[in-house]
């Protein structure tokens, strides 16, 4: 499957929940101990949209920001992934792309 048909999946509570095109993944920045910044094409364009980049925040276990950036880039190039759905952050359910990965938060349009 092709990274057009894939989804990178997100859930930081009860009724909070967003996904993005794993195409729309326009990088990952490390810029504090325990957070991993990954920033999207937004999901708001157009009129009223400031950046149209969305923030998603994952929150993360000292100095394994490597380890995590790996394992995201292998869910994304992995296979076979036949739904297209991929789970990096589940903080409801606990499920995580990587053991070091705790939590998540978004800021849409930042």
């Amino acid at each position: 499957m092709d990274i057009d048909n894939k989804y990178l999946y997100f859930q930081d509570a009860n009724n909070d929940a967003y996904m993005y095109p794993a195409k729309n993944l326009l990088g990952i920045v490390h810029d504090g101990d325990t957070t991993l910044k990954l920033r999207f094409v937004s999901a708001v364009t157009g009129p009223g949209a400031t950046t149209e980049i969305d923030l998603v925040t994952l929150t993360i276990t000292t100095q394994k920001e490597k380890d995590v950036c790996k394992a995201i880039v292998e869910a994304i190039n992995g296979g076979p992934h036949t739904t297209g759905f991929i789970v990096i952050a589940d903080a409801v359910n606990s499920v995580f792309v990587h053991p070091d990965v705790t939590g998540t938060a978004a800021t849409f349009d930042s």
